[in-house]
């Protein structure tokens, strides 16, 4: 009768044994079964948006404008008569772009910038802590405005912030986690075998130092969607009629006296989307390290 080898072997289904615990730990957390919740909901209205609008977002009804929440118009109607709540979805696609494109390029690149800080030599550790230190010493919206002021605002403008911005905290950690992995028998051993410094990285460091960062990119989401909804509420972002959740509060901000719905409504989303990813990272962070949450705490 043969015999699965594997199953003999020490430590064999640990993995998987690890894995199934860490699946139950995630499906019994009402925070985890929250935060899902959530960014399903924004994912799902924000990619089915077209579908699921009642009206042409850039629709005008100039007889309607201004109109409370009614059967007709869920969220209202805006100055020009055109339907909030379709405006909210389609804000939403804004949202998502912005935050699919912008964290996932920072992550990518603060990782890389990382991990050669960290295992490279300490000058251009040094140059490049240097290069991290100046883009964080300048707060987001006076890079923008400084920005804005030599090329003008737009969507590209709002997706080059956010990477700019948020490259740093990525930087920062993955150099970090690598420092602590860099004299650790595995990358000596490997090291004096020969292997060539991308392939140690590659192969050995980074598979060590993407989890956390994971993490971290899913508690940033929300303050990615936030920075677009505030750029484009100062007029520097995305610029009308395009709709996005920060020119909606902007237009609603102009006539709140009259139609103070319009506010509420572009605000529930911005908060619901916050809770929502952090909720989520926290209970990621929370299941798949704790030493995070402990530091924080």
């Amino acid at each position: 009768m043969l015999s699965d080898p594997s199953a003999s072997q020490p430590g064999a289904g640990r993995p998987r044994q690890r894995s199934n615990v860490r699946l139950g730990q995630f499906l019994g957390s009402p925070k985890a079964m929250l935060g899902l919740t959530v960014v399903i909901l924004f994912i799902s209205s924000a990619v089915f948006a077209p579908v699921l609008a009642p009206y042409d977002p850039n629709a005008l009804d100039i007889p309607s404008r201004l109109s409370g929440p009614t059967w007709a118009h869920w969220a209202g109607t805006d100055q020009l008569g055109r339907d909030t709540f379709s405006r909210l979805l389609f804000g939403g696609r804004v949202a998502l772009k912005i935050a699919v494109i912008g964290v996932s390029v920072a992550l990518s690149t603060g990782l890389i910038l990382g991990m050669i800080a960290g295992y490279g030599p300490k000058w251009l550790d040094n140059l490049l802590l240097l290069a991290f230190d100046t883009v964080l010493a300048f707060p987001t919206i006076v890079l923008a405005l400084a920005t804005v002021a030599l090329v003008g605002p737009s969507l590209e403008l709002v997706l080059i912030i956010v990477i700019v911005s948020t490259v740093p905290g990525y930087a920062r950690m993955a150099r970090t986690a690598t420092l602590a992995l860099k004299n650790d028998e595995f990358i000596l051993a490997e090291r004096s075998l020969g292997a060539s410094t991308p392939r140690i990285l590659a192969h050995h460091v980074l598979p060590n130092v993407v989890g956390p960062l994971l993490i971290l990119a899913a508690m940033d989401v929300p303050v990615v969607v936030t920075i677009e909804a505030g750029l484009s509420f100062l007029g520097l972002g995305v610029l009308p009629p395009t709709a996005s959740w920060g020119t909606i509060l902007n237009e609603g901000y102009l006539v709140i006296n009259d139609a103070p719905f319009m506010v509420v409504a572009a605000g529930i989303p911005l908060v619901l989307t916050t809770l929502g990813f952090t909720f989520l990272g926290e209970a990621l962070r929370d299941i798949f390290d704790p030493r995070m949450g402990r530091g924080r705490a």
